[in-house]
């Protein structure tokens, strides 16, 4: 349980940055955000999905073992 809560944080912090770093500027892009096509969002979405994977995956078998 601590290190699922850990990993939320960590997502957290992660997620945030861009707002408290650049917050008028993640204004103007979450404004053309439904402008953009779905399938390109859709495409993003997998593609995030995808990459936190291989982290996952390598962090589990290749940095830790």
């Amino acid at each position: 349980m601590d290190f699922i809560l850990c990993v939320i944080g960590l997502v957290l912090v992660i997620e945030g940055i861009p707002y408290f770093a650049f917050p008028d500027k993640m204004k103007e892009f979450l404004s053309r955000l439904p402008l953009m096509p779905t399938a390109g969002l859709r495409l993003f979405g997998m593609a995030a999905i995808i990459t936190g994977l291989l982290l996952i995956f390598l962090a589990k078998k290749v940095l830790i073992y």
